[in-house]
């Protein structure tokens, strides 16, 4: 929903006060933004649970790799493939979220009535004022 120019205004307004009263903040808040996460991430995590099953792989192949009757090898695969999963489901589920807006449909409609109350209250005030 578009600001109507009256509040484009104030927000106008607001930021130039930010920017006059504390111009290192306001530039550290409007280069925060919300990032999709890295393609990067995800091959990562992909390529862990890959090297992860070729491990677990070896160390059922060469058995004589075990220490104390434990397959180090495999249980060091299942780890890699472990933490690789865990890594592209965070990714993936961060990216939905991103794309969603960053909110989860509970928490979009307690946003929502939250965001109305707070518009109804700066509506109310602007009246008192004029």
């Amino acid at each position: 929903m578009p600001l109507s120019e009256h509040e484009q205004r104030l927000l106008d307004q607001i930021e130039r006060a930010l920017y006059a009263e504390d111009p290192k903040f306001a530039s550290t808040v409007r280069g925060a933004k919300l990032r999709r996460p890295s393609k990067r991430r995800r091959v990562q995590g992909i390529g862990l649970f890959v090297a992860g099953v070729a491990a677990l792989i070896a160390g059922v192949i060469f058995p004589q790799l075990a220490i104390a009757s434990i397959p180090v090898v495999s249980v060091f695969g299942f780890l890699l493939m472990f933490f690789g999963v865990l890594i592209t489901l965070t990714t993936l589920r961060r990216g939905d979220q991103v794309a969603e807006g960053g909110q989860e449909e509970g928490a979009q409609r307690s946003r929502s009535s939250f965001s109305e109350r707070m518009e109804e209250r700066f509506r109310r005030r602007f009246d008192e004022e004029q």
